[in-house]
């Protein structure tokens, strides 16, 4: 039995649903409440020193780093691939998933506080904000994580991890002009890894953006199409956070179109 922490909206969980999806393998959910703090629970820490998720549990082991968690599955379930046959390929398909971990990830996590959770944020008694800003484990995040909930798109940060994200738009347009998935002719680990940062993008209104590169527009309507994007994803992100994180976007849209070169 598999066994997965994680969160409906969380990037690095929807990595992992889409792998456990594409893969058609059952777990069991524990769904971790990230803006109520549930990552910083003693308990949940006992598994998750770095108090994030997702976690995957099987037969008593643990794993973590959503990305290392995947290269797990496809090790342990290789009858459904997710990598390339050939070392070529499946080297292609990892440089995409460090380039997420060490660049794209901690962008996101700017971008999204400084708009989608930040006025449900904001309305916490200060008391419970704090509590969970210092109880991040790294204190550079939690500078960040002050500085973005506090200043929206107007952080000194928030330019930097926009421009980012643009650039993560522009890679894959290039990468799409080559074939139809990152990883060859099928769904791979890289495009699971991709995903959700797109769809994050899409989530907060910065619809355009994608639009505006017609290789990353259709490959995104593609794998929104797949089965398996409806179990991993559609299904698990409550309608009122959509919304929330669509309006909260929609406020903000001129703003962030005037930090970027392409908003369509």
């Amino acid at each position: 039995m598999l066994e997965l922490y994680h969160n409906a909206a969380s990037t690095c969980s929807q990595k992992v649903r889409l792998v456990l999806a594409h893969k058609n393998l059952e777990f069991e959910s524990h769904e971790i409440d990230l803006l109520g703090g549930g990552q910083h629970d003693p308990d949940y820490v006992k598994l998750n020193p770095n108090h994030v998720v997702p976690t995957l549990v099987r037969d008593g082991a643990v794993f973590i780093e959503s990305s290392l968690i995947n290269e797990y599955l496809e090790d342990a379930f290789p009858e459904v691939p997710m990598l390339p046959d050939d070392a070529a390929g499946r080297h292609a398909v990892r440089l995409w998933t460090k380039w997420l971990d060490e660049k794209v990830h901690p962008a996101t996590g700017v971008v999204t506080f400084a708009i989608g959770p930040r006025k449900a944020l904001l309305q916490q008694p200060e008391e419970v904000r704090e509590a969970n800003t210092n109880a991040i484990p790294d204190p550079a995040r939690r500078a960040v994580r002050r500085s973005v909930v506090e200043h929206g798109v107007k952080a000194p940060e928030f330019a930097g991890a926009l421009a980012m994200l643009i650039d993560l738009l522009d890679r894959l347009a290039a990468a799409l002009a080559k074939g139809a998935w990152l990883g060859g002719r099928t769904f791979s680990l890289a495009d699971a890894g991709v995903l959700p940062y797109v769809l994050r993008l899409d989530a907060l209104a910065m619809t355009p953006l994608l639009e505006a590169r017609p290789k990353v527009a259709d490959w995104f309507a593609r794998a929104q199409g797949l089965p398996t994007y409806r179990t991993a994803v559609a299904d698990w992100i409550p309608p009122p956070l959509a919304a929330m994180f669509r309006a909260n976007g929609e406020e903000v849209w001129d703003e962030v179109r005037a930090l970027v070169r392409y908003a369509g």
